[in-house]
This record gives C-alpha cells, structure tokens and sequence, in this order.
C-alpha cells in the first residue's frame, strides 16, 4: 500500500519536473533538477534501498547539479536578448 508520504513526494517530483521544463533561465532550471533529484533520493529511501537514495543524493543532486551550473557559466551567449 502506498502510504501518504509517497503520495506527496511523487505530487512534489511531478510538479518539480514540470517546473524544470516550463522555466527559461538555465541555472533556475538546473537548480529545479537538483530538487528533483533530492526528491528521487527521498522516495528511494522511503522505500528501503539506502544504497540507491545515497548515490542519487551524492551524484543526482550533488555532483551533476555542479557540472551543469558550471557548464552554464562557461558558455556565452552570442545574441543580446
């Protein structure tokens, strides 16, 4: 039986994810998939698999959220709007 903390958590992963896809700004966007992503490692860890929540959380929010900020800072834009 799903339990009522489930339900909140996969209503939080709908609306983050759309979220990340409606927003313009890049770094806003990624930010919104590191919260997604700690979402996911929350449901994973709801659900027994520590393992699995841990990865998620170092390398989902944590590490890739970085490279992308990163990546974002490091291109320019080639128009002025």
């Amino acid at each position: 039986m799903i339990s009522g903390f489930d339900i909140i958590i996969l209503v939080f992963l709908i609306v983050t994810a759309l979220i990340a896809l409606r927003v313009k700004d890049l770094i806003a966007a990624t930010m919104i998939l590191g919260i997604y992503s700690f979402l996911m490692c929350l449901l994973w860890a709801e659900m027994g698999a520590v393992d699995v929540a841990f990865t998620e959380a170092t390398v989902g929010a944590g590490v890739s959220a970085v490279f992308m900020i990163a990546t974002v800072f490091q291109t320019k834009r080639n128009s002025k709007d």
